[in-house]
């Protein structure tokens, strides 16, 4: 058996300097951890749920408000207001399929949350086929089976699931907190009183802030690939070859020409890594044969229409009825 999960471990440097900001949590700050033998202070300098969207983000063009060339044949849902134009995306989403927006839509006149289970496959009473359902989600978009999708729909006579099957994080060791800080100038009153008693919060006077950032000793993405997740699918091997070349390219594609996640944290491959990533122009020419391969298997674009609530406050398709 060829299927087996694939582990990358890539060191990462700041593109200028020793600092770098991580990834923060409300009523937590960064996020430090001690790892069991080590000396030191650990720091997740980015989780593996906005690693995923980084990868995701690699299959969309934002200024023309869809796909990037390179996957511009692969389906997905695009969701319009009723005068057709564009809201969202299933490649946008963080619950891609499973979007409030996709599911509380309209689908040639039916609503998308009533015509998915029939589309899956989902039956009272018989289980689940999983195969089914993964047929199903890669004809409407293919992204679902890399980053995984969760229907949430206790109306539903099952709520079916699928893990990710790429994995990414990066963590620091021996992490050490930066301490700065600064001031916002007011070029008019240096004293909020003076600004007819309005303050900071209204964006007056002089207010001093502190800065926390950090150094590290060692910065490193982290990235499982799951091949046989994809292969555990069914579907037939030039589909579950498109998987994990899209898996790779989306890689290869953004960590080509760094990782910029923030402001302050603007992260480079170091040299000792590059080699462990196929180069982009290979990651594009697996893709594109795969593409080629895969085209009876794929779907179409699916366009469906979301429309605000008439009245008050409608209940979401995330939410537990």
């Amino acid at each position: 058996m060829t299927a087996k999960r694939t582990t990358l471990t890539l060191d990462l440097a700041p593109i200028a300097g020793s600092r770098f900001q991580p990834t923060g949590f409300p009523d937590l700050g960064a996020a430090t951890f001690e790892r069991a033998g080590d000396t030191g202070e650990s720091l997740l300098v980015e989780s593996a749920q906005s690693m995923a969207n980084h990868l995701e983000a690699t299959t969309w063009d934002t200024t023309t408000n869809g796909p990037v060339s390179e996957v511009a044949q692969l389906p997905y849902v695009r969701v319009v207001d009723e005068q057709g134009e564009f809201l969202t995306s299933s490649r946008l989403e963080a619950h891609r399929l499973a979007s409030a927006y996709v599911l509380d839509s309209k689908w040639n006149g039916t609503s998308v949350k009533e015509a998915l289970p029939d589309l899956l496959g989902l039956t009272a009473g018989r289980p689940v086929d999983h195969r089914k359902v993964a047929a199903a989600l890669f004809k409407l978009d293919p992204l679902s089976l890399v980053h995984g999708v969760f229907f949430a729909q206790s109306s539903w006579p099952w709520q079916p699931k699928i893990a990710r099957a790429v994995t990414a994080f990066i963590e620091a060791t021996d992490a050490r907190p930066a301490v700065s800080g600064g001031v916002k100038k007011d070029s008019v009153y240096n004293d909020a009183d003076k600004a007819g008693g309005r303050g900071s919060a209204e964006g007056y006077g002089m207010v001093p802030h502190h800065r926390v950032e950090y150094t590290a000793g060692r910065i490193q993405l982290f990235a499982v690939i799951d091949e046989q997740q994809f292969a555990s699918y069914g579907l037939c091997s030039a589909a579950t070859e498109l998987l994990s070349a899209l898996a790779w390219w989306e890689l290869a594609t953004l960590l080509d020409d760094g990782l910029r996640l923030r402001t302050a944290c603007d992260l480079v491959v170091a040299e000792s890594g590059a080699t462990e990533l196929p180069a982009l122009d290979t990651a594009q020419s697996r893709l594109a044969a795969a593409i080629k391969a895969a085209d009876g298997e794929l779907g179409t674009v699916t366009e469906v229409v979301w429309s605000p609530p008439a009245k008050g406050r409608a209940k979401s398709s995330t939410e537990d009825e």
